[in-house]
């Protein structure tokens, strides 16, 4: 009789944490989700700006590769997107502005790529700029874990690239949807580091 089969398994060999070429990636660290006076704004989102914060600055002094990712509406055109959502996140409107020291610096190491749906991949240039400099491993952070972090990290698996999504850098409204969103990244998508690791790998 076949032994029974679970999608529990373990990978053969334990994945590396240093000498991966990374990429900090970080997604929607925008007010819209973390300026009480904007429309998603939720309490909790403020618990990940301290670590996102963390791997930001340990990033640039590295010189690690970050793209801010971030949503980029066409203000007064039709978007697919908001036949889901109330029109958000337009150009230049206040909740699509940086969170205060998240924005990229001029440094030449950091990156906007804006994106018109959840995911930081489709219908971006981000999977082309990744291979271009050479990156095998994403980190991703920012909001929300079941929405933009669950899309962006689903795409950056079905491209090739190893996920790491920090449990400290993450959460949502939907506190359920976002834990069941890092069980599910840990087990068909990538990983759910240690912030160590995450701290380690960049």
């Amino acid at each position: 009789m076949a032994p029974e089969t679970t999608d529990e398994s373990t990978p053969d060999t334990p994945p590396t944490t240093v000498g991966v070429p990374t990429a900090l990636v970080l997604v929607d660290v925008i007010a819209s989700f973390f300026d009480e006076r904007e429309a998603n704004y939720y309490p909790a989102a403020l618990d990940v700006l301290e670590p996102i914060r963390e791997l930001l600055e340990l990033a640039r002094v590295r010189g690690t590769l970050v793209i801010h990712a971030v949503e980029r509406h066409y203000p007064g055109l039709q978007d697919f997107e908001f036949g889901k959502l109330p029109r958000h996140h337009e150009i230049g409107a206040s909740d699509a502005q940086y969170v205060p020291g998240f924005g990229p610096i001029p440094s030449g190491r950091e990156v906007e790529v804006p994106k018109r749906r959840f995911s930081a991949f489709y219908a971006t240039d981000l999977d082309l700029l990744l291979r271009e400099q050479g990156i095998r491993r994403v980190v991703l952070v920012g909001v929300k874990t079941n929405v933009c972090i669950r899309a962006s990290a689903q795409d950056a698996f079905a491209g090739g690239f190893e996920v790491w999504v920090p449990r400290e850098t993450t959460n949502s409204n939907r506190p359920h949807l976002a834990e069941a969103s890092l069980e599910d990244i840990e087990r068909y998508i990538g990983r759910v580091p240690t912030f160590e690791e995450a701290k380690a790998t960049l």
